[in-house]
Order: structure tokens, then C-alpha cells, then sequence
């Protein structure tokens, strides 16, 4: 089961976190995958890591590209899209993060987020459902966020940002469902990436132990999230077992919208 064997896949932000998780998994599972980020040296890692574990499977199935790329120029994205030619699976996981309420965020930072959780998204979307639709067939996965369903204190940018990824998820899987085209989404809630040691390293230098300690008390489970947790989740929904399964948000959060009242 869950097998990706002869399908092109798409990750974006492949090249840490979540996205990292994805792309590795995929290949692992049988996908060619096209890694995007706009880190050149992160996306090349994800690849080498992957070319690793390939040379130690016996099928020799999983095969792995960089595509460095900027999410928020569409001219990269239609460049890069055209380039690998045809996409079956499409996970849009590239993102940026913001903390701060509607007085402390600045047009520069809601531009900023809008640019690349946004049109970014877009911009993949476009390029995506442009090639799936001449093969009437192809699976979208966009990751969205607690944040589109729950009000957090300080991420009004964010959260904004979020709640438009969630419906766009909507509307294409509306829009495309006739062409074969699935779309979902899934919101996770806290993640343990390199973002998130990186902003207690930045944000409570000193009490990093302390911080991480209660960030992650803050979900009712205990704890933060894997990336591989995530990607387990996005593997099943754009895998052919999930083929009756659009229009959807998945909560990944550890109980987070339901029980932390």
C-alpha cells in the first residue's frame, strides 16, 4: 500500500521541515521528485540524502531533483514546471512565518507572507493543474494550518495567509474535480523543525530549554510534532488508496482545536 511507484511528484519547501520529510518519503516510496526551494544548498541536501537511501533499496525505485526556485515569481515557477515536463503529485509546503497582531504587523511583513503563502501557492497550482489537466488525472496536497481554523494569539499575518490556502484548496478541488484532479489540504499544529529551534534560539536566547518545553506543553498530546508524523499523513492522501478523498482539510495537531479548551 501507499506506493508511488512511475509518479512525478512536486514538493515545495522541499529542501527543510516538513517538506524535507515529504520528499524523502516519497522517494522511498517509489516517486521521482522534484525538490523546490529557494535555499540552494538545503535543496541539494535533500536530494544527496535521497540518492543515499535509493542506493540502498533494491528496486532502486525513488530518484530525486533540485529545482532551485523562487515560489513567488511566477515566471521561475511556470519555468520550472516546464522543465519537469509532467507533475502527478503536488505538495505545496514552501512557507514563511510571522508573529504579531494586526498593530505590530507591517505592510512590509503582510507583503512578505502574502508573497510566499499565498501567491506562491498560486502560483504552483496554476502551473500544476495546467499539466494534470491534459492527463485528466493528479493529486494537490497544500499545507495549511491550525491557524485557518482557530484563533492564535499574535499570528494575524499568518493566519490570514493560511485561511486563503485553505480556500484555494476548495476551489480547485471544485473546479477540477471533473479533470481527474484531487486537492486537499492539511493544518497541522506545532512541528519541531529547524524554524522552530532557530526562533527560541533567536526569540528567548538563554531559555531555549525552557521555551521548548513550553511550546510544546501548549498541545494537548504533550508535545510537538514530527516532520515525518506530517508526512506519513500527506503520503496517504495523495496516494491512490486516498482516490475518494477531496475538498478536504486534515487536522494533524495533537488534539489542539478539539480538546484545548
Amino acid at each position: 500500500m501507499f506506493q508511488l511507484n512511475g509518479k512525478i511528484a512536486v514538493v515545495t519547501g522541499g529542501g527543510s521541515g516538513i517538506g524535507k520529510a515529504v520528499a524523502v518519503l516519497f522517494a522511498k516510496q517509489g516517486a521521482e521528485v522534484n525538490v523546490i526551494d529557494l535555499n540552494e544548498e538545503a535543496c541539494n541536501t535533500t536530494v544527496t540524502e535521497i540518492e543515499k537511501d535509493n542506493a540502498r533499496l533494491s528496486d532502486g525505485q525513488g530518484k530525486a531533483n533540485a529545482q532551485v526556485c523562487d515560489v513567488s515569481n511566477q515566471q521561475q515557477v511556470k519555468d520550472i514546471f516546464n522543465k519537469i515536463g509532467k507533475v502527478d503529485i503536488l505538495v505545496n509546503s514552501a512557507g514563511v512565518s510571522h508573529i504579531g497582531n494586526i498593530e505590530s504587523t507591517t505592510e512590509a511583513d503582510l507583503d512578505r507572507l502574502y508573497n510566499v503563502n499565498v501567491k506562491g501557492v498560486y502560483n504552483c497550482l496554476q502551473a500544476a493543474v495546467t499539466i494534470m489537466k491534459q492527463n485528466q488525472s493528479g493529486v494537490i496536497l497544500n499545507l495549511a494550518s491550525i491557524a485557518n481554523n482557530v484563533g492564535i494569539v499574535d499570528r494575524f499575518a499568518y493566519s490570514m495567509t493560511k485561511g486563503a490556502v485553505y480556500a484555494m484548496t476548495l476551489s480547485v478541488a471544485r473546479d477540477y474535480i471533473s479533470q481527474g484532479i484531487r486537492c486537499n489540504c492539511i493544518s497541522p499544529a506545532r512541528v519541531h523543525t529547524p524554524f522552530v529551534d532557530g526562533f527560541i534560539k533567536k526569540t528567548y536566547p538563554g531559555n531555549e530549554e525552557e521555551m521548548f518545553e513550553k511550546l510544546s506543553k501548549g498541545q494537548p498530546i504533550g508535545r510537538m510534532a514530527k516532520p515525518e508524523e506530517i508526512a506519513n499523513l500527506i503520503l496517504y492522501l495523495c496516494s491512490d488508496e486516498a482516490s475518494f478523498i477531496t475538498g478536504c482539510d486534515y487536522p494533524i495537531d495533537g488534539g489542539f482545536i478539539k480538546l484545548n479548551n
